[in-house]
């Protein structure tokens, strides 16, 4: 969560724009500009993304509006609302404290432990599974496009490759991509296909286990290095099904000893979905760093001002503690159900990585 640029709106559709999502200069690129932002009065808190400059906001909007009719699954973060114009389009998911897997690694000051990594990519390759089940690409999975919150990874961005550029252009450099988590196929301008999906989470999981994008293959956990490295093979039809990949991650009988714990629980019902990740996503799951710097971001929410536009200008009025009583503590999302107020929790590049031989 960082302050408001000078040039960040204030003020899209009935929310007041409290701050950015995500840091400036991040190596990683953020395929949209994200915001938190709340109703007058703080009763609903929601997460706002806006399409990059010098992209074209009729494929963003597309993209949105394509997610807003239902993505399976409990790790894909909703598209709730959409809104704005033609040439300034937006859309909004359900807030609740949440890292960009870029912030974790920063917060956490370097690799996440394994365990974290796995179960995270138990979670992701699960929402895969839903979507290619459907006949549905996601083409937007990036270490930018994946939120860490307590329940578990959201994954956001839907359709981001699409959205940077139509199939048979060439989509290296474009901005908001991460070159990195393209399969070869789409940095050429082919179709996004489920294959390139495996290949992006591949690169989310190396990113996640070692801080680099695009690392040695030897700096990879070896308990991890196979199944990333298959993720990352240059031929399509080589990588692994989403299913697969999740049998690799998180065994149906489960993983003996996650976070300390020898009695993993059964898979769970999670928004109407069987979820075996959700086995391996509970106390523990992440580190303490993490939670402390979720709860700093629920703190600074909770403080912070909310500019106003007025007829003089986007910044002429500003809320201040002595006028506006403290907004209450954001609703957060749930994939079960809505819940009560949430209290606080407790207080990279390198040389690809080569395929499995």
């Amino acid at each position: 969560m960082e302050p408001l640029r000078p040039d960040d709106p204030r003020r899209l559709g009935p929310y007041d724009v409290v701050a950015r999502l995500d840091a400036d200069g991040d190596r990683i690129p953020v395929p949209e500009r994200r915001f938190i932002a709340r109703l007058p009065g703080g009763n609903r808190t929601v997460l706002i993304s806006l399409p990059l400059p010098g992209t074209d906001p009729a494929r963003f909007a597309a993209e949105a509006a394509a997610a807003r009719h239902g993505l399976p699954g409990p790790w894909i973060a909703p598209v709730v609302e959409i809104g704005g114009t033609a040439e300034a389009p937006w859309y909004a998911s359900p807030y609740l404290p949440a890292l960009p897997l870029t912030a974790a690694v920063a917060a956490h000051q370097g690799p996440l432990p394994e365990h974290t990594v796995r179960a995270l990519g138990a979670a992701l390759a699960e929402a895969l599974a839903a979507l290619h089940a459907t006949g549905v690409t996601h083409a937007g999975l990036s270490p930018a496009a994946v939120l860490l919150t307590t329940g578990g990874p959201l994954l956001t961005c839907f359709g981001a490759v699409r959205a940077a550029a139509p199939d048979g252009e060439q989509r290296s450099g474009l901005p908001g991509l991460a070159s990195g988590s393209l399969a070869p196929e789409q940095l050429t301008g082919g179709r996004p296909r489920p294959p390139g999906d495996l290949y992006a989470l591949g690169s989310v999981l190396a990113y996640a286990a070692t801080g680099h994008l695009v690392p040695e293959r030897r700096e990879l956990p070896e308990g991890l290095r196979r199944t990333i490295a298959s993720c990352l093979t240059r031929e399509p039809a080589s990588r692994p099904q989403a299913t697969r990949l999740l049998d690799e991650l998180m065994p149906a009988a489960g993983i003996a000893g996650f976070a300390g714990d020898p009695h993993v629980p059964p898979p769970t019902v999670l928004g109407g979905t069987v979820s075996r990740a959700s086995a391996a996503l509970g106390p523990g799951w992440l580190p303490g760093r993490l939670i402390a710097a979720l709860a700093r971001q629920s703190a600074e929410l909770l403080a912070a001002e909310t500019v106003t536009p007025t007829p003089y200008g986007p910044a002429a009025g500003r809320a201040h503690d002595s006028l506006v009583a403290p907004a209450p503590s954001p609703l957060p999302y749930s994939p079960t159900a809505p819940g009560p107020t949430s209290p606080p929790p407790p207080a990279p590049s390198g040389l690809p990585v080569s395929p499995a031989s």
